[in-house]
């Protein structure tokens, strides 16, 4: 369905401070639609509400979801989208939360969704504390914000009887952080929403800011092994720790582009049994990552160049030393692949699902930047489907960190509104 054009002087009542829309939204936008009477109580709800979504959001960061473990959360989150009165909500088999609210034509279908996971191992403190109007715990912005957003557009839909033309799924997805490799999202796409979705909205995050590039990954659990031995016995063979402390020193030479922003990490080691062993393995966790693919690809050559390198220098330093002794010790080294994201930067601020996101912000009164970052909208981008991430309002600090703050301020309700505003345009309302 065709959505009406806006006149200049439409406002969104009762909202914020009035706010004239421009008389062009830009060539790729949308029309935003507030003039429709419903939703314009669909956001006045939202603000009105604000307090049940941050309630929300703390009652849920209190349910654990560390990495592969997110079905108790997402159970209640069923519950949840449930009691909203949305009729049909189902847990898929990857363990997804996925709510469909449908059109009432045959609009473009919009998803959108926040993750259940965090990075936080089983056994972590989930409590969340409050400090006046700052509330500090595991995983409060990221990302039990973007699940309540998701929560309270859903809420603020049902309750003013929200009519849009395509359908709307409200999801609550697993696996999207670290070890998780979008396995979530990559469900919804080739499985259980595989060519259903036309545009794909990720609420991630703190403050009013937009991503519509994807910074692209590749993290590998690297493992030099050998037979170990006693320190003293034994010495004159390959070492693999030693073998490892030469990759990880070449790796931090190693030089990247400043632009497009370019990155490497060791974030894990591991190894050995006791200060007098020469160990039988060591192992590092060894993170990548770009805003291009070509530049991703280009670290990771010479991070694997540097890992063979060290391979054979270890190796011939005790094979030169000792001869067949260390010949019969040599060392094997072993990549694993832990996680793949897929890197992009086709979007533009013309594009049309990003066009209609600035134009959004701008009704409401704010002016999103956009960026890029490391989200579940990546997969979507890879595939050709229009797709961003966007912040939940409020302002946060500390992500992936046990101190990680959330303080919703003076329009904490800004945020779920924009995603409402959003999701409205592209859907098209009635």
């Amino acid at each position: 369905m065709s959505i009406k054009h806006l006149a200049p002087r439409t406002r969104l009542a009762a909202l914020v401070a009035v706010v004239s829309l421009p008389r062009a939204l830009g060539a790729q936008s949308l029309p935003i639609p507030s003039d429709n009477a419903r939703l314009r109580a669909a956001l006045d709800t939202i603000k009105a509400q604000e307090p049940w979504t941050v309630a929300q959001q703390i009652s849920i960061c209190e349910i654990a979801a560390p990495p592969y473990k997110e079905a108790a959360r997402a159970a209640e989150y069923r519950r949840r989208l449930q009691a909203l009165g949305i009729a049909n909500v189902r847990i898929d088999s990857i363990g997804n939360v996925i709510a469909e609210r449908r059109g009432t034509g045959n609009g473009p279908t919009v998803l959108i969704e926040g993750h259940l996971d965090t990075v936080f191992p089983e056994g972590t403190d989930v409590r969340v504390k409050r400090n006046g109007t700052t509330l500090a715990g595991p995983g409060i912005g990221d990302d039990c914000r973007g699940l309540a957003v998701v929560l309270s557009v859903a809420r603020a839909f049902q309750q003013a009887k929200v009519q849009t033309a395509g359908t709307v799924y409200f999801v609550g997805d697993v696996g999207e952080e670290g070890p998780g490799n979008l396995r979530g999202t990559r469900y919804l796409f080739t499985n259980s929403l595989k060519g259903k979705i036309d545009y794909f909205i990720s609420v991630d995050g703190t403050g009013l800011d937009l991503k519509h590039h994807g910074v692209g990954s590749k993290r590998y659990r690297v493992t030099y092994k050998g037979p170990g031995g006693h320190s003293y016995g034994a010495f004159g063979i390959p070492n693999p720790i030693h073998a490892l402390g030469r990759a990880i020193a070449q790796i931090a030479a190693v030089q990247v582009p400043v632009t497009p922003k370019t990155t490497f990490n060791v974030g894990v080691i591991s190894g050995g049994t006791s200060v007098n062993s020469i160990p039988f393995s060591g192992t590092m966790d060894l993170d990548m990552r770009s805003e291009t693919a070509e530049a991703l690809a280009a670290v990771d050559q010479q991070v694997l160049k540097i890992l063979a390198g060290a391979l054979d220098a270890e190796n011939g330093r005790w094979t030169t030393q000792t001869g067949a002794r260390g010949e019969r010790a040599k060392l094997s080294l072993v990549i694993d692949t832990i996680g793949i994201r897929p890197a992009n930067s086709m979007q533009t601020d013309s594009s049309r699902i990003v066009a209609t996101a600035l134009a959004a912000g701008r009704a409401l009164g704010f002016a999103p930047k956009t960026g890029a970052s490391s989200t579940d909208a990546n997969l979507p981008m890879s595939l050709g489907v229009p797709a961003i991430a966007i912040d939940g309002g409020g302002s946060g600090t500390g992500a992936h960190s046990l101190g990680e703050t959330y303080d919703d301020g003076a329009s904490g309700w800004l945020g779920p509104q924009w995603a409402a505003l959003i999701v409205a345009a592209l859907a098209g309302v009635r």
